[in-house]
């Protein structure tokens, strides 16, 4: 796949990813507000919109069909199967910020970063860290969302996750919320700037 990231006066791809209740989301927020020329990339599912998802903000809700055509078609920079649905981010849409001059981020996990950074070589990489996994935890459970079956495989998961950690260019430590927003407003702001 051609990289057109390296082009002069394209913009960058950040992708972002963390365990769930690292805080990448907040993080995520606080970016979009500080850097208004910067697009959120929103993902495709297959799967139904849950109660307050709007189309086109959390997602863009397509059937089975479709997505898996837009697979033969090579149109995902990258898709996963989770859970029976599927799950992925528009090559064209990226191809056609970064070629433009904006900078797109995207929230994936590390399967995805992984997959992204086949097509495009030069994607900036951001893994959010909790400052342990016990606070992890504590920040899962004060949610209040899930059963202790569902944190118990979240813990599970963001093990496997953090061991991916050094495949990303940067790490935020999201121990100090505040601290954390500058380190991750900082990175972007170094691509952002040149």
């Amino acid at each position: 796949m051609r990289n057109i990231l390296n082009k002069k006066d394209n913009g960058y791809i950040f992708v972002v990813s963390a365990p769930s209740g690292a805080g990448k989301t907040t993080l995520i927020k606080a970016l979009l507000e500080r850097f208004k020329e910067i697009i959120f990339s929103v993902s495709y599912t297959t799967r139904k919109p849950r109660p307050g998802e709007k189309e086109g903000i959390d997602y863009h809700f397509i059937d089975q069909d479709e997505f898996k055509k837009r697979i033969s078609a090579g149109r995902w920079a990258e898709w996963a199967k989770v859970h029976d649905h599927y799950y992925g981010t528009d090559a064209r849409f990226l191809d056609k910020c970064i070629a433009s001059g904006r900078h797109v981020v995207l929230d994936i996990d590390v399967q995805g970063a992984a997959r992204m950074s086949k097509r495009y070589p030069d994607i900036v990489t951001i893994f959010i860290m909790p400052p342990s996994l016990e606070t992890l935890k504590a920040r899962l459970n004060k949610r209040g969302t899930d059963s202790i079956e569902v944190i118990e495989k979240r813990m599970t998961d963001a093990e496997k996750e953090i061991e991916e950690k050094d495949f990303y260019r940067h790490i935020v430590v999201n121990d100090h919320l505040p601290s954390a927003i500058s380190d991750f407003i900082a990175i972007i702001e170094k691509y952002i700037a040149q």
